[in-house]
């Protein structure tokens, strides 16, 4: 899964000409990393019709505020520049992913 930050986030999400799947996490956060391993099990079965990234919010606080992270962990798919939709904090599971990826696809 591509890491991106303040400086690529702009490139590679907001102008991706395909729907981006984004991982907001910190390095504190347990359930954060406790469902990275199911990210990165979407992005093999999903990653050839949605791009997959990941931000640090610790490395990145304003461009999470900017973007309405109000809790972690928080994924959110981004189509055209804008964001679509997302699951967060309890209801950021495998299947609630899974079904907001469906959708953009």
């Amino acid at each position: 899964m591509l890491a991106v930050d303040k400086e690529t986030f702009e490139n590679e999400v907001l102008k991706s000409e395909t729907p981006v799947l984004v991982d907001f996490w910190s390095e504190g956060c347990e359930p954060c990393k406790a469902l990275m391993p199911d990210i990165e099990a979407l992005e093999t079965q999903y990653g050839e019709t949605i791009k997959f990234v990941k931000l640090d919010t610790t490395k990145a606080r304003r461009l999470a505020i900017k973007e309405r992270v109000l809790g972690l962990p928080t994924i959110a798919i981004y189509k055209n520049g804008e964001k679509s939709d997302e699951v967060t904090k309890e209801n950021a599971t495998k299947e609630n992913v899974e079904k907001m990826i469906q959708k953009y696809i």
